[in-house]
């Protein structure tokens, strides 16, 4: 008899939360202190209020669902490092490269497993796309990769101080990459369809028997 599992299913408000709460609480704080005498003041208190929400946001994770989700487990380390040094030096880029370093290990981790036979995402996911068969598993390990990728290069274009403010950053950072993925998440449905996915509407449509 198999030992029950001690992981509980997240509430997808809950989890929304404690996905983009820090972020959220990152770039509120960053407007609040705002000082037009010291540019750097908004963005260090920013990354310490950040630190602090990415630390309460793991242990509410586990409280809850008696786990930390690997993504989660990434990101703290690279909040906490690269905040660290960005509270240390007064220096705000080094929290601008995060995503970079998060977007490019995401892409690595997922070719590694293609190159390997293995589609990751499968591992992640599967109960959220049920049906879904190997190959289709492999395309959306390889186009999410390769979002990832671009992801990447984009940060690194809106993150340099002759293009973009600070400000404008944060901004396309918290509204402008949720919209995105967002975006391309749905733009992987189809796909996924003509690979066995199947959706609500498919098993209320079939017949009784």
């Amino acid at each position: 008899m198999n030992a029950p599992s001690k992981h509980k299913p997240t509430p997808k408000g809950l989890s929304f939360l404690l996905d983009f709460g820090p972020l959220l609480i990152f770039f509120l704080v960053n407007r609040l202190a705002k000082s037009e005498t010291d540019p750097a003041q908004g963005p260090i208190y920013g990354t310490i209020a950040f630190m602090v929400a990415i630390m309460v946001a793991m242990v509410v994770s586990k409280w809850k669902s008696g786990k930390i989700n690997i993504m989660m487990w990434v990101s703290a380390v690279l909040v906490v490092g690269l905040g660290g040094i960005t509270v240390l030096l007064g220096d705000p880029v080094y929290i601008q490269i995060k995503p970079t370093v998060v977007y490019l290990l995401f892409a690595a981790i997922l070719f590694g497993g293609l190159l390997r036979g293995k589609a990751l995402l499968k591992y992640l996911l599967e109960y959220a796309f049920e049906g879904v068969d190997d190959a289709g598993w492999r395309k959306l390990s390889r186009n999410w990769a390769l979002f990832f990728v671009g992801m990447a290069a984009i940060n690194e274009v809106i993150r340099r101080p002759e293009l973009f403010s600070f400000d404008s950053w944060l901004a396309i950072k918290v509204w402008g990459v949720t919209a995105l993925s967002f975006l391309f998440t749905l733009s992987q449905i189809p796909m996924l369809m003509k690979h066995g996915l199947k959706l609500a509407e498919d098993d209320a449509n079939a017949p009784k028997g």
